[in-house]
């Protein structure tokens, strides 16, 4: 593959209920517009999901930004009470359906993080929790780590690209969070069963893969877009390809997106969410320190 990246699109500084960060860049295409969700930090590092508005002939081109979050933390004792981020979204019979990372804070582990889900009724501008726990629930394979980053409904069917797992490994400074890409599918948006199966593992001294994305670019060529990490080398983006949507190869050396040689992209690049507009294939992703500086844009340019 070949990109080209357009540089940074958003800077959360605007924002006025936020300090900084513009994390997991979540697009929903609209009639009009492009409504990326995303998830702005405050001072104490707590994060709430705003959006940003692009235009669909020029997505580097900011049209507006949400005054206030749409969706704030949850209440204290849930499992979103320490921040939340979008993960997945799906606009389906005049709803829009939000999948989110809720994250709440440990003594014995750093955090947990589950998928929580809100609904809108006027394309996102304003959501309401479907409930208060999350409807991807914790289980015996996926006691701490289980949220899904894409949901696509085909039919009476809801399939789910998820990141799960159940551990922290000790580092050299901190522990770090164990990982990696799942699926599940459910016939409700409600709720979904408690274990799915594993698609893709870390290999190597990789400790997570995460922020599974899908594309399709036709009935037989399918694309999962995602972040993978070890401890000496922050979060990079990587690519699997598969023709059934059930075994999948890595092809990270393809992907044609390194880190450039300085700027807001040169440390890390995460958390890509990929949309086709007018012909044309774009790469949303997060650069260095997991999105401070906001979130940019990549052209594809060739497959």
């Amino acid at each position: 593959m070949r990109w080209n990246k357009l540089g940074l699109v958003f800077d959360p500084e605007v924002f006025t209920w936020a300090e900084n960060t513009a994390l997991q860049p979540t697009p929903l295409v609209l009639e009009d517009r492009i409504r990326v969700f995303l998830g702005s930090r405050d001072a104490a590092g707590v994060g709430r999901i705003g959006f940003v508005d692009l235009d669909k002939q020029d997505p580097t081109k900011v049209l507006g930004y949400s005054s206030a979050p749409v969706l704030d933390i949850g209440e204290p004792g849930c499992f979103d009470e320490s921040g939340v981020v979008p993960s997945a979204v799906v606009a389906d019979d005049g709803l829009v359906y939000m999948y989110y990372a809720g994250y709440q804070l440990g003594t014995k582990v750093r955090f947990s993080v589950l998928g929580g889900l809100a609904i809108s009724h006027d394309n996102g501008l304003t959501f309401t929790r479907h409930k208060k726990t999350p409807v991807f629930e914790r289980n015996d394979k996926e006691t701490l780590f289980r949220v899904p980053h894409s949901v696509i409904k085909e039919g009476d069917k809801w399939r789910a690209w998820y990141g799960g797992g159940s551990q922290f490994a000790q580092g050299k400074i901190k522990t770090l969070p164990i990982y990696n890409v799942r699926y599940v599918e459910s016939n409700t948006p409600f709720s979904f069963p408690e274990a799915g199966v594993v698609l893709l593992e870390t290999e190597g001294e990789e400790y997570r893969i995460g922020r599974p994305f899908i594309f399709r670019r036709s009935d037989s060529e399918f694309y999962l877009f995602y972040g993978y990490s070890t401890e000496n080398s922050p979060y990079k983006l990587g690519c699997a390809k598969s023709r059934d949507m059930k075994t999948w190869e890595r092809i990270d050396n393809e992907l044609g997106m390194p880190l450039s040689k300085d700027g807001w992209d040169s440390e890390m690049m995460a958390y890509p969410s990929v949309v086709e507009l007018n012909g044309k294939v774009f790469l949303f992703y997060n650069g260095n320190d997991y999105g401070k500086q906001g979130f940019g844009l990549a052209e594809l340019l060739e497959w």
